[in-house]
Order: C-alpha cells, then structure tokens, then sequence
C-alpha cells in the first residue's frame, strides 16, 4: 500500500528519528511511503491548506506557539480521516487525545518495535475506513471516502458526486468508475449508484435507503438485481 505520512516535532533530531523507524517499517511491510517533516503545527497546517491528503500524522505535543493537541483539532474539523499518533515525553495529555480521537500516544524515547506496531494498526484501521478519492473542487480539495458515496450523476462534462455533501467535479463518469470498487454499478448512461445504500428496486426506479429515487431505464432490472445479488 501507499501512504502519504506527516512527521511534525520541533526537534530535527527527534524528527529524523522517527524518520529512519517510519522507513524501515515501511521497508519491512512492503509499502511505499511519502514522508513530510514539519518542524512546527504552523508549518504543517500551511502545506496542509493546499495538500490535505495524509493518511497518518505523527504528531509531537509539546511545541512552540501551537501545541499538537491544539494543532490535531483544527485538522479535525475537516478531516475524520487522518490517523493521528501523538509523541510525547509526558503522560499528563494522553486524556485530550479523546477529543481528536488519536489512534496512540507514544512515550519519548519512542521504540522502533513500538512505532512499527502502531503503524500497522494505523494502516489496518486505513484499509477499513476503505479507499479515500481526492477532488480537486474550485480552489479546495475534497476528501471522501468511498464509501460515503451514494450514487454520482453525469450532466454535460461534469458528474455530481453525492455524499455526505453533494459536489460536482469535471470529468466522466467512466473515468469517476475506474476509481470505485465492485460495489457500485451503473445503473445508466448517465448513473453509478452505490449497490449498498439501494433498499429498493422495481421495474423502473432505484429506491435508496435515505428516499431518494433514481429512475431505471427499460430493460435494466434484472442486471441491477444480479449485481445486489452478487455482491452479497
């Protein structure tokens, strides 16, 4: 697997540190790691501002003007994704981490069997909360997981993605397809419904658990019903 990895401490020592655990442990599993290191929660929070794609954050605590924990519920407030490991020598924050809802906290000096225990449970929990596609929406990146998808619609050269929120993004469908699992079909030309969230289905709509109704075309009831079928 590939995952894109934060490493934020004020320390250059500490962060070159876990640098070498992260890239052995990334050797050792047989994934491909990008690193970033960060040396303040300020400097990460600028990048993060126009690349907010990490799937781990290894995060000191205790560091200049903002501290991590401050630094972990601003990124909280847009991203539910993100695995956040706190790193500290002090014991007396494991409580705030509730809030952010770290994965770990380690305690300085951080163990390389420890840290590589972790981040398998970080890649672990990675894999459930599934696939995360990444749209570039005006001047912003969208995160989403897969799963969050309800269905998408095409109009034009654009497809409207509707999720927790619906977004529109410009390209085909096809295209947005290549990106989804065996869980979603298309329904039409112009419909990928997810197969999961369908509660209903007759000869000429699609019924999804939240009421919304997508209309079928002729001849497409039994092939929906097959993949439902099949998935399960």
């Amino acid at each position: 697997m590939n995952y894109k990895i934060a490493i934020c401490d004020d320390s250059d020592a500490d962060r070159q540190y876990v640098f070498d655990f992260v890239t052995k442990w990334a050797e050792d599993a047989g994934h491909t790691v990008q690193a970033a290191l960060f040396s303040s929660a300020e400097d990460f929070l600028f990048h993060y501002a126009e690349k907010n794609d990490y799937d781990i954050l290894l995060l000191d605590i205790e560091m200049g003007n903002m501290d991590g924990v401050t630094m972990a519920k601003k990124l909280r407030r847009d991203n539910d994704t993100v695995q956040i490991i706190f790193i500290t020598g002090y014991s007396d924050y494991i409580s705030e981490g509730y809030e952010v809802a770290a994965l770990h906290y380690l305690m300085k000096p951080v163990k390389q069997e420890k840290l590589c225990s972790v981040l398998d449970r970080a890649a672990e929990k990675l894999s459930k909360n599934e696939k995360i596609l990444n749209f570039e929406v005006g001047s912003e990146m969208v995160r989403i997981p897969i799963y969050q998808i309800r269905y998408a619609d095409v109009f034009g050269n654009y497809v409207t993605i509707h999720a927790s929120d619906d977004f529109t993004v410009k390209m085909t469908l096809s295209e947005l397809e290549k990106e989804l699992d065996d869980r979603f079909y298309r329904a039409s030309r112009s419909v990928v419904v997810n197969l999961t969230q369908i509660s209903r289905v007759t000869k000429t709509e699609i019924k999804l658990n939240d009421g919304v109704s997508i209309p079928l075309p002729r001849g497409a009831y039994d092939g929906i019903n097959r993949a439902i079928i099949n998935m399960r």
